[in-house]
């Protein structure tokens, strides 16, 4: 089995054309001096043409997007491909061998975007990465799940007053389209601060390989694909998704004010109506010490199951349908 090609930065112009390449992309050291390479997959087509990036796992235990990556990549054709595809199938490495959400340093690689060289080691991580994978994109898929203790509909984050990644979103078919402009921190905010029309895709729920959310992304990034000019019309597949999307102008979340058993009701992706109670908090005895109540319409776009409540836990993540709306601002996975 060839050994990937270890390299400081993703180039692709050096790759060869009409070929896929596995690269080990140099970034920080750990603390016996070795290097932490980055798995990295270009596919780079015979036809110039736009050069597509798609991430996943910048949270180590966040899994979805890894095999959506694979299942992409395994049908897509170099010799007849326009453009490349630059894939990141796991960015945090050391997350994923700890099953972790978190960078090895206990940083939220989502939190701190661009980072800085002279930082923290999740900060210099953050840095390089966005350096040497990131710029140079013409565009940017980030793949993420529900963390510990929550689930997702299959739901995409974008800035929907940016035509470029509207469009994008809208031929992943999302269960749900939330405008989101993206909030410092996150990677997406960061390459589109690189000029790279960046979104954010939700796939369901953490640790986890769900196929039929896999299934379905991918046959949105082929549709993203198409939309793209990188490969033909004809190379996607004429099935739609069971669902209508649903678009969100705004989100936020609702937290609890007491600690205690937490049960949440509603199914993900389904429609709640102001006064619909929504949740319970019950005490160790089993004595109801609290309904919560929906404030007003929404839906349901990912919600708790994890019953132990401290006061300020999360209940569930609320969007209001309509047009993009500046605020609130729900962050980023």
């Amino acid at each position: 089995m060839m050994q990937p090609l270890v390299v400081r930065r993703i180039d692709v112009a050096s790759l060869p054309e009409a070929a896929r390449s596995h690269l080990a992309l140099e970034t920080v050291g750990d603390g016996l001096g070795r290097d932490i390479f980055v798995p990295s997959i270009v596919v780079r087509g015979r036809h110039p043409g736009p050069i597509l990036g798609i991430t996943a796992v910048v949270h180590g235990n966040e899994l979805n997007g890894l095999p959506a990556i694979h299942r992409l990549l395994e049908r897509l054709d170099p010799e007849t491909l326009t453009g490349a595809v630059v894939a990141v199938p796991v960015v945090n490495v050391p997350g994923y061998h700890r099953n972790e959400r978190c960078f090895s340093d206990g940083s939220d690689l989502n939190r701190i975007f661009p980072g800085k060289e002279g930082g923290t080691n999740g900060e210099v991580f953050a840095s390089r990465f966005l350096d040497r994978a990131i710029r140079g994109l013409d565009v940017l898929i980030d793949l993420h799940t529900a963390s510990f203790g929550r689930v997702n509909s299959l739901y995409v984050r974008a800035d929907l007053r940016d035509e470029r990644a509207r469009e994008m979103a809208n031929r992943l078919y999302p269960q749900i389209l939330l405008h989101n402009r993206g909030v410092d921190g996150t990677l997406r905010d960061a390459a589109m601060d690189l000029g790279v029309a960046s979104i954010t895709v939700e796939i369901g729920n953490p640790q986890s390989i769900q196929d039929s959310l896999v299934w379905w992304t991918v046959q949105g990034l082929l549709r993203v694909m198409s939309f793209l000019g990188m490969i033909a019309e004809s190379d996607l597949t004429t099935h739609k998704p069971p669902w209508e999307t649903i678009q969100c102008g705004r989100s936020y979340w609702i937290y609890t004010d007491r600690g205690g058993v937490l049960e949440v009701f509603p199914e993900l992706a389904t429609r709640v109506h102001a006064g619909d109670r929504i949740a319970q908090v019950r005490d160790v005895y089993g004595r109801v010490i609290r309904d919560y109540f929906a404030p007003e319409d929404g839906v349901v776009i990912g919600k708790s199951t994890n019953p132990v409540n401290q006061t300020g836990s999360r209940i569930l993540h609320l969007g209001i349908e309509g047009a993009p709306q500046s605020a609130p601002v729900a962050p980023d996975a």
